[in-house]
């Protein structure tokens, strides 16, 4: 049986980094005129997670004051679930917590952050797929100060595969056909790749010699995953099956058959 565990909340965590951020914080907090301009998670893109390997990305906090950014001072942190004591399912914290920093301007220094996703631990279980936050800390040279409790969004998503298989072969025009095929994604509790139930995905057609598939029929994934459904070639071609993702699973295409 799975079971959910907590990550140690932000003031054990955070100890490691000598911030000091608090716990149980829920809004901003800050002094003087510093800004966190900018927070950029995974160069935008989401973060997709199978079932065993280690995903690495990264965390860019730009900051500005007018007395310049003290490097090594700003730190991100991301997490899934708040709990009631000031604990978190699935914190994320950067492998080096100096950072990389790139001073823009005077007043202005981005500071990139390297850091490590484990399907096996810290997503916890599936229910953290979907949005994640990134809490922000900057410090100026002068002093000021800036925690963002939510500086940023990203992205977790359940990794997904879809296979497809057209018979008979080879794709005649004219001729019925039997497209099979199956629509999974990564268990964060077992594991493995199960069934993506009750979904929506296209089956798409290329004709032979061209570039563009065209959309010729939606088809719902049975209880285990399973696509089946029957269409007439016109032309010679390729078929194909293509799931448009949901906010915890992406998108995904098959290859032509």
């Amino acid at each position: 049986m799975h079971h959910r565990t907590t990550v140690a909340g932000f003031a054990g965590a955070l100890a490691l980094s000598a911030l000091m951020i608090p716990a149980a914080a829920q809004a901003d907090d800050f002094s003087g005129d510093i800004k966190i301009t900018k927070v950029v998670v995974n160069g935008g893109k989401d973060i997709v997670l199978g079932t065993t390997d280690v995903k690495t990305f990264t965390i860019a906090v730009t900051a500005t004051d007018d007395s310049g950014i003290e490097v090594g001072r700003t730190f991100p942190v991301m997490w899934h679930t708040p709990l009631p004591n000031g604990d978190y399912y699935g914190l994320v914290m950067p492998d080096n917590i100096a950072g990389k920093c790139v001073r823009q301007s005077f007043t202005t220094t981005t500071c990139t952050y390297t850091l490590k996703i484990n399907p096996r631990i810290h997503p916890q279980d599936n229910t953290t797929a979907g949005t994640w936050t990134v809490r922000a800390h900057a410090l100026a040279n002068d002093g000021d100060y800036i925690t963002k409790d939510s500086a940023a969004k990203a992205k977790v998503l359940r990794s997904s595969r879809l296979t497809v298989n057209a018979s008979p072969e080879p794709v005649k025009k004219n001729k019925t056909i039997t497209v099979t095929g199956a629509l999974t994604r990564a268990n964060w509790e077992t594991y493995k790749y199960g069934g993506y139930a009750k979904q929506p995905v296209k089956l798409q057609f290329k004709k032979k010699g061209t570039s563009t598939y065209k959309t010729l029929k939606t088809v719902k994934t049975d209880s285990k995953g399973n696509l089946r459904t029957t269409t007439k070639a016109t032309a010679d071609g390729y078929f194909r099956y293509s799931f448009a993702g949901t906010s915890t699973t992406p998108a995904v295409a098959s290859a032509a058959e």
